[in-house]
Parts: structure tokens; sequence; C-alpha cells
């Protein structure tokens, strides 16, 4: 069992139970946690980043292809908590086909929701609003933030690489 689920943790200025911590790892995140999908680096991506939480040590790698702007292949190597490769299984199954900007908007209404109460992200990236209990919980959300970032990351990497 996580150690984040044994006994009680300091939430603000109160202590939350166990009970709370064990809602946040719903069975619907646990699901997405399972079932991440592009698992497999691409063999020649057009751009490469990963990203790295310094909380708590979670990594994503993520490599694209990219034809007009838009990513026509993905693969990414995710080493997060569960509530991290949930996001990344939200992100893998809806990101072919995205431009930079949709994955940036993605990213933000991800970023509000988690940080200043915002709305749940809009589709594609809407199953996100299952990770908005984590609001709550500070250390994690740059692990639940890392898919996002590594891919915004990779099309930078990917635009450097076609201006060498």
């Amino acid at each position: 069992m996580d150690a984040y689920l044994e006994g009680q943790t300091r939430k603000g200025n109160h202590m939350t139970t166990d009970t709370d911590l064990i809602k946040l790892y719903s069975t619907r995140i646990l699901g997405l946690a399972a079932d991440i999908p592009h698992r497999a680096r691409l063999d020649t991506p057009d751009g490469t980043a990963k990203r790295r939480s310094p909380l708590c040590g979670s990594t994503v790698t993520v490599d694209v292809t990219l034809n007009d702007g838009m990513i026509t292949g993905f693969g990414q190597d995710v080493k997060a908590c569960a509530l991290g490769q949930a996001a990344a299984a939200v992100v893998g199954r809806n990101i072919l086909g995205r431009t930079e900007a949709e994955v940036q908007t993605g990213r933000d209404q991800l970023y509000a929701m988690l940080k200043t109460g915002g709305d749940d992200p809009d589709a594609p990236f809407d199953d996100l609003k299952v990770l908005g209990p984590a609001a709550e919980y500070k250390n994690r959300h740059a692990s639940i933030l890392l898919a996002f970032d590594a891919t915004l990351d990779a099309f930078e990497d990917a635009r450097k690489a076609k201006s060498a």
C-alpha cells in the first residue's frame, strides 16, 4: 500500500484521513493508470523530451512525429504515481492528430482545474476531470502535468531539430 495511504497525513491546517486519500485513488483513476496507450518509444521521432517532477521523482519521456504541425506518432515512457499514469493515459488516448496549440490548451485547462479551481478540461482531454480531487494534493500536481509538459517540450525539440 502507498505510504500516503497509511495513517493520517497533513493537508492544509487539518489532518486528512486514510479514507480521503483512498477516495483520491478511485477505481477509475487506477483503471486509467493500468491502461496507458502508446507505451513504446518511437524509433525515429521528430522530437523527444523527458520531464521529471522534483517533488516525487516521477518521470515521463515522450517521442513525437509530426506532419503539418499535428502529432502523427506518439510514444511515452511513464514512471509516475497512479495519478501521473492516469493523466498520461488520457493524454495518450487523445494525442494523435493534435496540434501544439491544442496540447497547450489541454495543459492550461488541467493546470487551472488543479491550481485555481477552474473548469474541467474540454474535449478531447475531458476525461482528465477524474483527477479533480487531486487539486487538494499540491504535491501531486507536477506529476499529473508531466505528460503534457513532456509533449510540449517534444514539440519544441522537433522545431529545433528541423531548423538545425
